[in-house]
């Protein structure tokens, strides 16, 4: 039997990274994975999805050259080749993953594990033993008893990311992430859009001034959006479907080609052994402590299989401290308070920290500033002046609580707010700090100034 110091169970960002570091602390590793390196998020998720979407906005560009002094003709997209380059690119990012993994020494085992007590794993009936297993098997499209997926007429992400040919009308279940950047990227080829959100706005995790503006830009993009809206049941008994949405007005039937399912997530704990081991579970996830520890000593989880936000980042972070606790370092807990999230959509959002009305619901006396990019030189010149960015500050000591972005590029800009809250800066640190002109950045300090009585370009 072949004895490891690690095992970790999945090889998602959080399973491969938590891999990479056993090996680079020098533990001897074995990663098993079922199905591709990498994971939902190289394969099936985060990459492929970015690439769909940078295909969406270079054909909007295109479409849209005149604004721009330029000529372009018959401009035209294939369906079929931007679902090429998203799946060669998901190819490229999976081999890189096989690289590291070969560079790393760490030994791939291709099938599916079972967790077994003793602090085994059975991989295609054979048993592998470790001092420390990591689960990371991550999650799945999350299905709704009356919204199952056929795979066909009502799929979920996986088929949406690979569809042999572009449906003309699509009814998108949902308004988080997956939702959102799906609908943008088959709306702006062409397909006619139609989102359905349980809850008043989209994106609803987000500050509600963010939403508001979201949907507004969704629906200048021609996406039709139906809040406070449920679909009941599915007709797929005819050639297309048949959704009856329950509405504030009524019931509404909506037609058209095919359903997207996409109401979060489930996490994959069954049939993996956890019940044979004893490990606790609670409302379909794996309960562990601020070191990934399970209650069975030697098993450890992370990721989409644990509560928390269900974000690649968090994975990787989380099988890193998992870890090198292990290996005894010296480690903080994860700030959950200041993990930033990205939606990358059209426009794009990003956000780390309390909205507004969780600041005051948190009793917090507060400084709010906003800045506006149709007042951003940068954002001009660019031709994408639509969003903002909004700062809130803890008015007593200015500690800064949250931020708010949305616009073009916003999820590359976040990273200033997370690194700024990790190292305690204060409003009055952000105003005082020289950012670039013209940039995008720009707008965070100046929505610092408008929250400080400052601003110079509003």
């Amino acid at each position: 039997m072949n004895k490891y110091d690690i095992i970790v169970l999945g090889s998602g960002p959080g399973g491969y990274v938590a891999a990479i570091r056993a090996s680079q602390l020098g533990f001897k590793t074995a990663v098993v994975e079922k199905e591709s390196l990498g994971g939902v998020c190289l394969n099936w998720g985060c990459i492929p999805t970015k690439a769909l979407l940078k295909s969406a906005q270079v054909f909007n560009y295109l479409k849209d050259a005149e604004s721009y002094g330029l000529v372009a003709e018959n401009v035209n997209q294939d369906f079929n080749k931007v679902i090429d380059r998203s799946r060669d690119v998901a190819g490229g990012m999976s081999k890189g993953v096989q690289f590291l993994m070969k560079k790393n020494k760490i030994d791939v085992i291709e099938g599916t594990g079972k967790l077994k007590p003793g602090k085994k794993i059975e991989v295609n009936g054979k048993d592998i033993s470790a001092d420390h297993i990591i689960i990371a098997t991550g999650a799945r499209s999350r299905e709704l008893p009356n919204l199952k997926q056929d795979g066909k007429k009502i799929i979920g992400y996986r088929e949406a990311l690979s569809l042999k040919k572009q449906p003309k009308s699509m009814i998108v279940v949902g308004s988080g992430a997956i939702g959102v950047e799906f609908a943008h990227f088959y709306n702006a080829l062409g397909t006619e859009v139609t989102i359905v959100e349980y809850l008043p706005n989209l994106v609803p995790l987000e500050d509600e001034e963010v939403s508001k503006q979201f949907e507004r830009s969704f629906k200048k993009s021609g996406i039709k959006v139906m809040t406070n809206s449920s679909v009941e049941k599915v007709d797929t008994s005819g050639k297309g479907v048949k959704a009856t949405v329950k509405t504030k007005k009524g019931e509404e039937i909506l037609e058209a080609e095919i359903v997207l399912s996409a109401v979060g997530i489930s996490a994959n704990i069954e049939n993996i052994g956890l019940e044979d081991v004893g490990i606790i579970t609670d409302k379909g996830k794996i309960i562990v402590n601020e070191w990934y520890q399970t209650n069975i000593p030697g098993y450890y989880a992370i990721g989409d299989v644990v509560p928390g936000p269900a974000l690649a980042h968090v994975a990787s972070a989380e099988g890193i401290t998992c870890v090198e606790k292990i290996k005894d370092l010296q480690v903080e807990p994860i700030d959950y308070g200041n993990i930033p999230a990205c939606t990358y959509a059209s426009p794009e959002i990003a956000s780390v920290g309390l909205t507004e009305k969780q600041a005051k619901e948190a009793g917090y006396d507060i400084k709010v500033g906003k800045f506006p990019f149709s007042a951003s030189g940068k954002a001009s010149a660019s031709g994408e002046k639509d969003g903002f960015v909004k700062v809130i500050f803890d008015s007593k000591y200015g500690e800064w609580l949250g931020c708010h972005m949305i616009g073009a590029g916003v999820t590359d800009m976040i990273a200033e707010a997370v690194l700024g809250r990790k190292l305690e800066t204060t409003g009055y640190e952000v105003l005082k700090t020289i950012h670039p002109h013209p940039t995008m950045s720009e707008a965070v300090m100046e929505a610092v100034a408008d929250a400080y009585g400052e601003v110079i370009h509003l």
